[in-house]
Parts: C-alpha cells; sequence; structure tokens
C-alpha cells in the first residue's frame, strides 16, 4: 500500500463479517466496483484469516485488512494471511508493540480521551473511535478537536448512511467504517449487483 495511512483511502471502510469464505472474493469486487478499495475483513468468524488471504491473492484493486485485532498472535496471522492495515477495538501496549512492529499501518481503538492522550505519547496520531455512537458520537469527537488537533479518527460502531456525513464533515475525522452497506439479506441471497449500489452510495460521502 502506498498510502501510508488508512484514514485517507477511501470516505468509507467497509466493516466486513465473512460467516463463508466462498463469498470473501466476490463481496470484495462489488465493494471495490462500487468504489470502496479499503475492507476491513473483522476476526470475528473461523473463515475471517481465509477470507482476507483470497481477497488479497484474487481482487489486486481492494486493500484488505483485519479488524477486531485484540492480540499479537492476531496480528502475526493476518499480516501472514495477506493484510494491509490492522484495525483494533481497544489497545494495551502489548498489541500496540505487535501492530508497530508489523510493519503495515494500523488504526487501534479508543473511547476516552486518556486513551486518546496515552496513544499521542506513544507517538500514533490515527485511531479508531469505537464505539463512536455508544461513546459519544459526533458531539464528542467534536470537543475533542480543540485539546487534541493532532488526533485523527476512523469512527466505527453505530454509525449509517444517515450519519456518516455528519462524523466526515469534522475536521479530525478522516473516514468512518460501517457495515450498511452490507445487509445481511443481500449477502446471504449474494446479490452482489445491489452491494455494489449501496458501497458506490457510500463512495460518493464527504
Amino acid at each position: 500500500m502506498t498510502d501510508s495511512s488508512v484514514l485517507d483511502l477511501a470516505p468509507v471502510v467497509p466493516v466486513v463479517v465473512v460467516e463463508d469464505v466462498a463469498d470473501a472474493v466476490p463481496l470484495a469486487r462489488a465493494l471495490v466496483a462500487g468504489g470502496l478499495r479499503a475492507i476491513e475483513v473483522t476476526l470475528r468468524t473461523p473463515a475471517a484469516l481465509d477470507a482476507i488471504r483470497a481477497v488479497a491473492d484474487e481482487v489486486p484493486d481492494a486493500v484488505v485488512g483485519a479488524g477486531t485485532v485484540i492480540s499479537p498472535q492476531n496480528v502475526a496471522d493476518s499480516v501472514a494471511a495477506g493484510a494491509r492495515f490492522l484495525v483494533s477495538p481497544g489497545w494495551t501496549d502489548t498489541l500496540l508493540d505487535a501492530m508497530k512492529k508489523s510493519g503495515v499501518p494500523f488504526l487501534p481503538g479508543v473511547s476516552t480521551t486518556s486513551e486518546v492522550v496515552a496513544l499521542l505519547e506513544r507517538g500514533v496520531s490515527e485511531m479508531k473511535f469505537f464505539p463512536a455512537q455508544a461513546a459519544g458520537g459526533v458531539p464528542y469527537l467534536k470537543s475533542l478537536a480543540g485539546p487534541l488537533p493532532q488526533a485523527r479518527f476512523c469512527p466505527t460502531g453505530g454509525v449509517s448512511l444517515s450519519s456518516a456525513p455528519s462524523y466526515l464533515a469534522l475536521k479530525n475525522v478522516g473516514c468512518v467504517g460501517g457495515s450498511w452497506m452490507l445487509p445481511e439479506d443481500a449477502v446471504a441471497a449474494k446479490d452482489w449487483a445491489r452491494i455494489e449500489t449501496l458501497a458506490r452510495e457510500a463512495a460518493g460521502l464527504k
């Protein structure tokens, strides 16, 4: 990835839960065709690592990453599978050290001001804000911009098509993460055309 920042790849990063590895490649192709190149595959299912591997191998225009990274083993397994960025819901010193050593861009998760300050202290200025809506949403991030202008965020968790523009309008938000362009019924029906249409709508957000 030539982009050193996950936050600048696209306004929206799809957060993907893959149950069946056979869905990974057509799903990723639909998202890329719709304009969403950066794809976060969460490590919440047994199929996740194989899904990352398949997308990395077969969808060259995609920038596939791993989400729900919570241990150094997750970091190692994800990078070995071909993940080009890492996203965690939270962070510890041990996890942060592993992500820093991975050689790929990463977004450690935060939900409090103290966590943001601690990351800035460790030289990290780009992070995931999670769970965004539950942790205070747009007003919270707006409040952080004054005292901590150097921190940039990817809010994820409860973000929707209707709320995404309010987040993206904030100067300290680079992109948002969400899964609204991947409705369960469309994935179950393998309706990749519908997912491409929803991805195109999301990619047009500013």
